[in-house]
C-alpha cells in the first residue's frame, strides 16, 4: 500500500480484504514503489509477478485513451496481470518490473466518466453496435476477475454502472472463473464479459488462469445471470492442428451455452501478433517456451503510431478467416462477430 491509496476508501477497503485472507500487507512511508526487488532478472520478474501495489491513479491515467476496435474507451481498474501467459500482449507495453497495480481511487475514476458519453467512434458512432452505447473496456492492461477477490473494483464498476441509467456498457475480458461475487450486483445488462479462451493445444501458454472448461461454466452463469456475454478467441495460433482444435473449442463453447434463454452473445477474434521489444521481454520471462515467434508465414505491419509487429501473413488470414466465420455460423449461430484482427 502507497501511503496516498490509504486516504481513500476504495484502498482501505483494499487492505480489509487483503487481511481478511491472511495475505501480507506492508504500508510504504509514501508513493514511491521502491520494493528492493533482486538483481537476478529472473528473481525479479517472479516476485514482481506475486506482488500487487495499490496506488493512487494520477489524473493522466484518468484520462481516457481510445481502444479500438474493442470499445470506444479504456478505462483502467489496475494495470498489470498475475497470469503468466507466454505470449502476452502487455509484454513491453507497461513499462519495468511486472507489477500488479490496483487504483485506490476508484471513485475518482468512475465518476469522470459521464463526460465520455456519446464521445466514442467504436460503438457511440456504430451503426452495427450502438444499441451497445458508449462502450469502456476494463480489460486493457489487466485481467480485474484474477484481481477481485482481493480488489473488489470490478463489482464496484459494474454496481456503479448498473445505476449509471445512460446508453453505456462496461466490458471486461478474463482468462479467469471465479464469478461468484458478480452474480447477484444489480448489472442492469450494462456489463458484457467475455471468456479468454484457447484450445488445449495452446492453454500450456497461459499459465496460471483457469482451466478453459471452468472459464466457460463461468461464461454461461453471467448469461443464467442476465449478463450479456462474448468469447474473446485470442490469440489465435495457426500452429499444427489450428483447424481441429478450434473447431473442438468452439464446440465445447456451444455446449456450455446451450439452453441459455435470452441469450446475448458476442465473438472477438484475434490472431497472434507480437513486437521486436514484447519478443525480447516474452523471451526474457519465458525461456525456452515452445510458443512459435519465428518468421514463418509472418508479415511485419507498421501501426498508425510508426512501430512494428510481426502478423500471420495473408494467406494464413485469409485461412483463418475464413474458417471460423463458417464454424462460428455452424455451431454458435446466435453469436455476433465483432471483429477479426
Amino acid at each position: 500500500m502507497t501511503r496516498s491509496a490509504l486516504g481513500f476508501a476504495h484502498g482501505r477497503a483494499i487492505v480489509a480484504r487483503a487481511e481478511v485472507q491472511g495475505i501480507e500487507v506492508v504500508t510504504l512511508p509514501g508513493d514511491r514503489l521502491s520494493l528492493g526487488l533482486p538483481d537476478d532478472p529472473r528473481r525479479a520478474y517472479s516476485e514482481a509477478k506475486s506482488t500487487l501495489a495499490v496506488v493512487v491513479a494520477p489524473p493522466s491515467k484518468r484520462r481516457l485513451q481510445p481502444i479500438a476496435p474493442s470499445a470506444d474507451w479504456r478505462v483502467d481498474l489496475a494495470e498489470g496481470c498475475p497470469a503468466h501467459c507466454s505470449y502476452c500482449y502487455l509484454a513491453g507495453s507497461l513499462k519495468g518490473p511486472p507489477i500488479t497495480r490496483v487504483y485506490a481511487n476508484l471513485d475518482e475514476i468512475l465518476d469522470g466518466l459521464p463526460a465520455y458519453l456519446g464521445q466514442g467512434s467504436i460503438t457511440s458512432r456504430s451503426e452495427a453496435r450502438a444499441h451497445e452505447g458508449t462502450t469502456f473496456e476494463a480489460s486493457c492492461y489487466t485481467d480485474p476477475l484474477g484481481l477481485e477477490a482481493i480488489t473488489g473494483s470490478l463489482s464496484a464498476a459494474i454496481a456503479w454502472f448498473g445505476r449509471w441509467e445512460a446508453a453505456a456498457q462496461l466490458r471486461f475480458t478474463t482468462k479467469f472463473a471465479d464469478v461468484g461475487p458478480l452474480l447477484g450486483l444489480d448489472h442492469q445488462k450494462r456489463t458484457r464479459m467475455r471468456a479468454s479462451i484457447n484450445p488445449t493445444m495452446f492453454a500450456r501458454f497461459e499459465g496460471g488462469t483457469a482451466p478453459v472448461a471452468a472459464r466457460l461454466t463461468a461464461l454461461a452463469d453471467m448469461a443464467r445471470a442476465g449478463y450479456p456475454i462474448g468469447l474473446t478467441i485470442a490469440p489465435i495460433i495457426a500452429a499444427d492442428g489450428w483447424r481441429e482444435a478450434y473447431d473442438a473449442l468452439l464446440a465445447d463453447a456451444a455446449g456450455a451455452l446451450t439452453g441459455i434463454a435470452d441469450l446475448d452473445l458476442t465473438v472477438e477474434l484475434i490472431t497472434h501478433r507480437f513486437t521486436p521489444g514484447s519478443k525480447a521481454v516474452l523471451e526474457s520471462w519465458y525461456p525456452g517456451s515452445a510458443l512459435d515467434m519465428g518468421a514463418d508465414n509472418r508479415t511485419t505491419k507498421r501501426t498508425k503510431f510508426g512501430t512494428e509487429k510481426q502478423v500471420y501473413d495473408a494467406p494464413t488470414m485469409r485461412s483463418l478467416r475464413l474458417f471460423f466465420e463458417e464454424r462460428i455460423g455452424t455451431l454458435l449461430p446466435a453469436a455476433r462477430i465483432l471483429y477479426w484482427t
